[in-house]
């Protein structure tokens, strides 16, 4: 049975060019994710009906419902991404998961663009998410070391800080920057964690799957980074 899978190998024991070809597809793939995220974004806030899903999406219990759908989203786009059935299936799952992301940071964005005091509260976290990413990315490949024994703190992280958020949701109380920049952390560990997968885990072809996960932890990082610096204004 043909998968559309020509090199079954790790990244690790390929050779050379297939490395570099993965890497270089890889990257290439997050920049079109990083692209797309911005211009579904902007399509988003833009529309006239945009205030009102904004409002619905964080009035009451709603935050809980999006996180809710978001992780659902989240789970089925991570499933196709890494599926062996075709290259457009995985195409497919990033694609639902730019859209998820941009949907998820409305709220957060046009609060940013409209409300918070520093009119270029966005740029600088986006700056700083990039130099903070470039940083990460570099001591990854210089020291070439795999650190997917950060799998487990990951998890566990991950479970803690969504049980915060939900209660925070249900109690209504504001988790402030303290908890904005752990989660900041958690966030770079979570790039490293997946750019020492692109260097030693992940086979050639599956560049779609290392892009989006790749992505997701870069949105978190921004993110917070973002809540960080609308909380200094």
């Amino acid at each position: 049975m043909n998968t559309g899978y020509a090199n079954p190998f790790t990244v690790a024991s390929a050779a050379p060019a297939e490395r570099t070809a993965f890497i270089r597809q890889t990257y290439l793939h997050l920049g079109f994710a990083i692209l797309g995220f911005i211009a579904v974004e902007w399509f988003l806030l833009s529309q006239s009906w945009a205030p009102g899903l904004i409002q619905k999406m964080t009035g009451g219990m709603g935050w809980l419902v999006v996180l809710g759908a978001f992780m659902g989203v989240s789970f089925l786009a991570e499933r196709l991404a890494a599926s062996e059935a075709s290259r457009s299936t995985q195409y497919a799952g990033l694609v639902i998961f730019i859209i998820a992301e941009a949907i998820i940071f409305m709220p957060l964005l046009y609060m940013a663009a409209f409300y918070a005091g520093d009119g270029q509260v966005i740029l600088k976290a986006g700056v700083t998410t990039g130099f903070v990413f470039g940083g990460l990315t570099f001591a990854a490949f210089a020291t070439g070391k795999d650190f997917s024994f950060l799998r487990g703190f990951l998890m566990v992280g991950g479970f803690v800080a969504l049980g915060i958020i939900i209660v925070s949701i249900i109690f209504g109380f504001n988790l402030g920057t303290l908890f904005a920049g752990a989660m900041a952390l958690f966030a770079s560990i979570a790039i490293l964690y997946n750019t020492s997968n692109i260097i030693h885990h992940y086979r050639t072809d599956q560049y779609v799957s290392a892009a989006l996960s790749l992505f997701a932890s870069v949105a978190l990082l921004f993110w917070y980074i973002l809540r960080i610096f609308m909380n200094r204004d």
